[in-house]
């Protein structure tokens, strides 16, 4: 980043009150300059004013050397050549103060009155001066050479390095707005990019939780139902040869079906992969957040399973020895993509759960069509004592993953025992 301000003055490290050591080495050659000018002048001054010589000269060095403090106090630099002017010494002084205070950030009134004051001085002065000239004899001019040189002499003195303290000043402050605007910005685009850093991690969170989800889904079920039918498979295999056969290939269409879900899915995850990757090339850092999420929800969008499956689904867990009731109310009609594979992905994986903690228990599974919303419900009553378990393992993220789907659509989702000793899940999903 670039520095200004107190950052960029301190950074430059000039002694006492100067920005840079040039400016220090700058400001004493001036007012060395000025003190021997001062100096030199203090010899007709002090025969004109009858007092000693080195007095003269030790008040004009005095007098000069306060150019040294123009920067800091220009307006005292100013006063001290205003109150020397009549003493016909001071005009480097003079001028680099006008100029100085023209180019402090100081109020207008102030530099004008500051001028005009050493503008009369030096007219007065000069107006004294070639008039006392012309009487003498040095001069012989007309009368009309008095106030043209006068005015001459008092504006070559003082507009001059008014108009250029003036110009430098405006561009100066120019400058220093630009350079803070810069700084400004890049702390902007600064604080832009770690937002939208932060953006693209919570997408990638997002991302890897809403893959997780749908990889539960899809393999818990399939496998669990794969369990349930290879452990009835090795109950009956020597007493019922023909049940036996048909299990057998009840597990190859469930594992099927699994690989089939599975490979969808990561279709959809490596879908326009190199695509991307060359739009991320020429990508701005601002956008990353933006196409994380899009590419987060895009594999959300496309087609999954629907409510018309459920059926289906159900009757795989009668296929598996579960005793599953299926009651729909209302009249079905398409819903949203979403809505619709997040009302399946419910009672897939609370059946999934019935055939783990459940087995052999009987099963409701309940359909609601509302006006405005669509309810399930999945209850199981209490399994009996010497049904089989399959001894299927379990994760504890089925009930998370439900009430993050139902939630992400702004639904409800409630869980728990009932007062029976079973277990019910139920959810309900605004229709759009």
């Amino acid at each position: 980043m670039t520095a200004t301000g107190e950052d960029h003055v301190t950074a430059r490290g000039g002694p006492w009150w100067w920005a840079r050591r040039r400016s220090a080495v700058f400001d004493v050659s001036l007012a060395v300059v000025s003190a021997l000018e001062c100096g030199a002048e203090g010899y007709p001054f002090a025969s004109d004013a009858g007092i000693p010589v080195a007095a003269g000269v030790v008040f004009g060095v005095l007098a000069g050397s306060v150019l040294l403090v123009r920067r800091r106090w220009p307006i005292a630099v100013v006063l001290v050549s205003i109150a020397i002017t009549p003493a016909q010494m001071g005009f480097l002084m003079g001028v680099v103060g006008l100029y100085t205070l023209a180019a402090c950030e100081l109020p207008r009134r102030i530099v004008g009155s500051l001028a005009g004051m050493s503008l009369v001085a030096t007219l007065i002065v000069t107006f004294v001066k070639t008039r006392q000239d012309m009487v003498r004899g040095d001069l012989d001019l007309g009368d009309w050479f008095v106030p043209f040189a006068a005015i001459t002499m008092s504006l070559g003195f003082t507009a001059p390095p008014v108009l250029l303290g003036l110009y430098v000043g405006a561009r100066r402050r120019l400058m220093e707005s630009l350079r803070e605007r810069a700084d400004s910005l890049e702390r902007e685009l600064q604080l832009l990019a770690e937002r939208a850093e932060e953006r693209a991690e919570w997408a990638r969170n997002e991302e890897r939780t809403r893959i997780a989800r749908e990889m539960h889904d899809v393999v818990a079920h399939r496998v669990s139902l794969m369990v349930v039918h290879a452990a009835a498979l090795q109950a009956v295999a020597r007493k019922d040869p023909e049940k036996a056969v048909r299990n057998a290939a009840l597990v190859g269409d469930m594992g099927r079906q699994a690989l089939t879900e599975l490979r969808e899915m990561l279709g959809v995850l490596r879908s326009g992969g190199g695509e991307r990757r060359e739009r991320a090339a020429s990508m701005p850092l601002a956008a990353v957040g933006v196409a994380a999420a899009a590419a987060a929800s895009r594999a959300a969008d496309d087609e999954g399973p629907c409510l018309a499956e459920i059926e289906d689904l159900v009757g795989q867990s009668a296929a598996a020895g579960m005793v599953v009731d299926l009651t729909v109310e209302g009249d079905a009609r398409s819903y949203a993509p979403e809505v619709e594979q997040t009302a399946y992905r419910v009672v897939q994986e609370a059946l999934t759960n019935v055939h783990k903690h459940a087995a052999g228990a009987k099963t409701y599974v309940r359909l609601a069509h509302r006006v405005s919303e669509i309810a399930m419900q999945v209850e199981n009553e209490p399994p009996e004592a010497a049904a089989s378990s399959a001894r299927l393992p379990s994760g504890g993220n089925g009930l998370v993953g439900m009430k993050e789907r139902v939630a992400a659509l702004g639904g409800v989702f409630v869980s728990g025992p009932t007062d029976a000793g079973g277990f019910r899940v139920s959810a309900v999903i605004p229709a759009s």
